[in-house]
C-alpha cells in the first residue's frame, strides 16, 4: 500500500465506485456514504458508478442511487451489459442478431450499440449475450445453448459466482448460471464484467477519465480489476471483504489504499514505515517476527500488518496478530 500526501478526492480525477457493497446493500444506504461522496465531489472529484449488474438499465440504477441520498444521472452509470455491447459491435456488422439470456438492461444495452435482441435460436443470431436476471428460464438457457452450439459468439456481461442476498445469505450470480451453458457446449464465454479489462476500457471512454481512482468492496472483482486497468485502487471494509482475507491476498488483490468505508477518499493516507526490522503507521508497530504494539485506530494497524505479512509471507503468524487488532 502506497502513501499519498493529500486526500484521492483531490488527486485522482474521476472515483469508479462499485455499487453493492460500497454505496448502498441492496436497496438501503451503506451509513456515511451519501456524505462523503459530497464531500469527494466537492473536492473536485467526479464520480463514476460502475457495476457488474447488467440486469438494471443505467437509469434504474441511477434513480436507485438517488434513493439511497447519493445523486447520479444515467451518464454516471457504467455497466457490464454496455461493456458486453461495446465489444460485441466492434466485432458485428450493425444490426446483428443477438440472442439476449438476460433482462432489460443487456437488451437496452445492446438497442443502444446498434445491435438488434433477439430470444430463440431459430433466429440465426451472430451472438449470445448473458447476464444475470432473476427471472431467467430453462427455456431460454436452452434457446442460448442452442446458439452457441451452432456457432454463435458467446458472451457473459460477468463471471460473479454470487451475488448479496438477504440477510447476507448468498445466491447464484451470473457466472454460476453461465457455466450452464458451458457445460451443454463446451465453450467458454467472453466475459466483460469485472475484474475482465472490458468493463474498466468502458468506464474510461465513457468517462474521459485521466487519473481515475477504482473504489471497491471485493478483492477478486473491484481490486483485480484495478490491477488488470493499470489504475490505483481503494478497498473499503463495507461490503464482503474482510481483514484476514486482505491479510491472505495475492498480489493482484493488493489495493493501493485501504479505508473502513468512504470517508478514505477525505483523507490522506500515509505509507508505511520502516524503522529497522519493523513496519509502523499511525500509533502501531509491528515487529520483524509479527507481533503488534500500540494503539489507535485499528485499520492502521492493519495497514502495518498487511506490509509486513506481504513481505515475509508468513501468514499463518499475521492471522494470529490480527487478534491484536480486531
Amino acid at each position: 500500500m502506497r502513501g499519498i500526501d493529500r486526500p484521492p478526492a483531490e488527486a485522482y480525477d474521476v472515483g469508479v465506485l462499485d455499487l453493492d457493497g460500497v454505496v448502498y446493500i441492496g436497496h438501503d444506504p451503506v451509513p456515511g456514504a451519501a456524505g462523503a461522496l459530497e464531500k469527494a465531489r466537492a473536492s473536485g472529484m467526479r464520480l463514476a458508478f460502475a457495476t457488474n449488474n447488467a440486469s438494471r438499465t443505467p437509469s434504474a440504477t441511477a434513480a436507485l442511487l438517488g434513493d439511497v441520498g447519493v445523486p447520479a444521472a444515467a451518464e454516471d452509470v457504467v455497466t457490464s451489459a454496455q461493456a458486453a455491447a461495446r465489444l460485441l459491435s466492434e466485432r458485428l456488422p450493425a444490426g446483428s442478431k443477438v440472442l439476449v439470456v438476460g433482462g432489460m438492461g443487456l437488451r437496452q444495452a445492446l438497442r443502444e450499440a446498434g445491435l438488434r435482441p433477439v430470444s430463440t435460436a431459430a433466429e440465426e443470431p451472430a451472438a449470445v449475450a448473458q447476464g444475470y436476471s432473476p427471472g431467467l428460464s430453462y427455456d431460454l438457457l436452452a434457446e442460448g445453448a442452442q446458439a452457441v452450439a451452432a456457432g454463435a459468439i458467446f458472451v457473459a456481461s460477468n463471471g460473479d459466482t454470487t451475488i448479496p442476498g438477504k440477510g447476507g445469505r448468498l445466491r447464484p450470480g451470473n457466472g454460476a448460471l453461465v457455466q450452464v451453458i458451458r457445460t451443454a457446449t463446451g465453450v467458454d464465454p467472453i466475459v466483460t464484467g469485472k475484474p475482465e479489462r472490458p468493463l474498466h476500457r468502458e468506464t474510461i471512454l465513457r468517462t474521459g477519465a485521466e487519473r481515475p481512482l477504482i473504489v471497491g468492496d471485493r478483492l477478486d472483482t473491484d481490486i483485480e480489476g484495478a490491477h488488470n486497468g493499470g489504475a490505483d485502487s481503494l478497498l473499503v471494509f463495507t461490503g464482503v471483504t474482510d481483514p484476514r482475507a486482505l491479510l491472505a491476498a495475492p498480489p493482484r488483490h493488493r489495493p493501493t489504499y485501504v479505508s473502513a468505508d468512504l470517508n478514505g477518499l477525505l483523507v490522506p493516507h500515509n505509507g508505511v514505515r520502516r524503522e529497522g526490522a519493523a513496519y509502523v503507521y499511525g500509533g502501531w508497530t509491528v515487529s520483524g517476527d509479527l507481533e503488534v504494539s500500540g494503539d489507535g485506530d485499528p485499520m492502521d494497524g492493519l495497514r502495518a500488518l498487511c506490509a509486513a505479512v506481504w513481505d515475509s509471507g508468513d501468514l499463518e503468524r499475521g492471522e494470529r496478530a490480527l487478534d491484536r487488532l480486531f
